[in-house]
């Protein structure tokens, strides 16, 4: 499913390259994370982090359809109460904030409703979705966990954008893939969940 959406994105975009808009710009927010475990066993909460990046956005004029892409920093995590069962505790591990630091490369499909009789210059809705494919470049001290060299999440998400320049946007992220594991028990890992805001400025 995954390889269909991106052969249709890219075969949309290289169809209507020729009079696309493109545009770029700096954008940063905060997240809401948290793990989804494959059982509830670790008792986890959410965590607040921050994210920072480029991106860029392909739009067709005239029918509001077009794609965005990027590149950001995160940082996301969540709290975990390892300390609360014995097979983590008796080795001295205790309830930790897990944090991890990935590159992020993001790329969805968006439509952005541009007909409203002018009204578009000053406030433009549009939504969004797509893959997010992630790179973990870091994490805090972390006895209970390995990680694999990445994973893959899917968003959607709403925005506006404010006089043609400006977006605010916000979504919800989840994964596809497993982003930690615990070292101790085989097969229980964990996938990213969460929300996030952010704010563009386009070129």
């Amino acid at each position: 499913m995954l390889r269909k959406f991106l052969f249709l994105t890219v075969a949309l975009f290289i169809a209507f390259s020729a009079s696309a808009e493109f545009r770029w710009g700096p954008t940063a927010g905060v997240n809401f994370s948290t793990l989804h475990w494959k059982q509830k066993l670790a008792k986890t909460s959410m965590a607040v982090g921050g994210q920072a990046g480029i991106m860029s956005e392909v739009m067709i004029p005239g029918i509001g359809f077009g794609i965005d892409f990027g590149l950001k920093y995160e940082l996301h995590g969540a709290k975990v109460n390892f300390g609360e069962h014995e097979i983590w505790s008796s080795t001295g591990i205790k309830n930790q904030n897990v944090w991890f630091h990935t590159l992020e490369v993001p790329f969805n499909l968006r439509f952005k409703w541009t007909r409203m009789n002018g009204f578009e210059q000053y406030l433009a809705p549009f939504i969004f979705g797509g893959p997010v494919f992630a790179i973990t470049v870091g994490t805090n001290k972390q006895p209970a966990l390995e990680h694999p060299g990445g994973y893959v999440a899917l968003q959607c998400g709403a925005g506006v954008e404010l006089f043609e320049r400006w977006q605010v946007s916000g979504g919800y992220s989840w994964g596809v893939s497993y982003m930690t594991r615990t070292v101790k028990l085989d097969n229980y890992s964990a996938q990213s969940r969460g929300g996030f805001i952010n704010v563009a400025y386009l070129f």
